[in-house]
């Protein structure tokens, strides 16, 4: 059988594909110094790339991992020839990208309601999910080089559109495995990390985001500056804000992305966390597009002020991933 809907176009355009080379270099640097400390937190072992999913696993494995990992789903049956065929070099390629995607089995014998969900024709049939949205990527036998091709396209609109950069890997990681050594700091960014404190204390907010953004241009993996030029960057943008009319403009207009996303920022500033999720989680709910993707985004960079250890976080990623899918 030839190999059709191989085109990634449609996911192309989405992507609008500026810089994607900077932005794989910048993940790459990322990926880099996870792997230089040890595989940093959460680090996961080349075995946990390929994973079987069921109907009951599938929000946790699929839509959920999807916010941190473009998710590649096989739909295979052990009585498929073909499938026989392509799923060694899905899993092959899967961990040739190293961290940059996940690759999910689905037996669709086993698994019906998935594969009506999916518009699943005939199999081997080939998706993905990223950020919690479905792209259809080919059916039928394939070449490696056409499949790496259309993972490789896959791979720059998730981390240019939509900032995923993917799944820190351990090779020692699992069972029994070897500790590590400490984290080693990458450089001496002591005195630049103050200067940002110093501005923000003296409220000169600008100052303290170009202050963590020479950090991270140099460490694009100190979680230090992360967290401080996302919360740096929301104080900059409520400081021109009046409280009172972007309230009332939130109140007024629920289906105005740029009024919900302003009005978030405020209730996260006075400390209404779950207010400030569940307004934009709504808004995604009710906007398409362009607009859903800039309300998500904002989402996302709320997620990174509160912290991805905050369960308040964890409850609002998987609500995001409903509201997406």
């Amino acid at each position: 059988m030839q190999p059709r809907n191989m085109s990634m176009s449609g996911v192309v355009d989405l992507a609008a594909v500026k810089a994607a080379q900077e932005a794989k270099a910048k993940a790459e640097q990322a990926r880099a110094e996870a792997a230089r400390q040890g595989g940093g937190p959460g680090a996961v072992s080349p075995a946990d790339l390929v994973i079987d999913v069921d109907e009951a696993g599938f929000e946790r494995d699929v839509l959920q991992r999807s916010t941190e990992v473009p998710v590649v789903i096989d739909f295979w049956a052990e009585w498929c020839e073909p499938c026989k065929q392509l799923s060694p070099v899905l899993e092959q390629l899967v961990l040739e990208y190293n961290g940059r995607l996940l690759l999910a089995k689905i037996d669709v014998d086993a698994n019906q309601m998935l594969m009506q969900q999916f518009g699943v024709q005939g199999i081997p049939a080939v998706f993905a999910v990223v950020a919690g949205q479905a792209l259809p990527l080919f059916q039928g036998a394939a070449g490696k080089e056409q499949i790496q091709q259309t993972l490789d396209q896959l791979v720059q609109v998730a981390e240019q559109r939509f900032g995923l950069t993917g799944l820190a890997v351990d090779p020692d990681a699992g069972p029994g495995a070897a500790p590590q050594p400490e984290a080693v700091p990458a450089g001496p960014y002591d005195a630049l990390l103050e200067a940002a404190v110093s501005a923000l204390d003296a409220g000169d907010f600008g100052g303290a985001v170009q202050a963590y953004k020479n950090v991270l241009s140099d460490d694009p993996g100190n979680s230090e500056a992360k967290l401080g030029l996302a919360q740096a960057e929301l104080l900059q943008r409520v400081q021109s804000l009046d409280p009172q009319r972007t309230r009332k403009e939130a109140a007024e207009k629920p289906g105005d992305a740029q009024a919900q996303i302003a009005a978030a920022d405020l209730d996260l500033v006075g400390g209404h966390v779950e207010d400030a999720f569940g307004r934009l989680i709504d808004t995604v709910r009710r906007t398409a597009g362009d607009e859903r993707d800039t309300v998500r985004l904002r989402l996302l960079e709320l997620f990174e002020v509160v912290g991805a250890d905050d369960p308040r976080v964890s409850a609002a990623r998987r609500a995001l991933s409903r509201a997406l899918f």
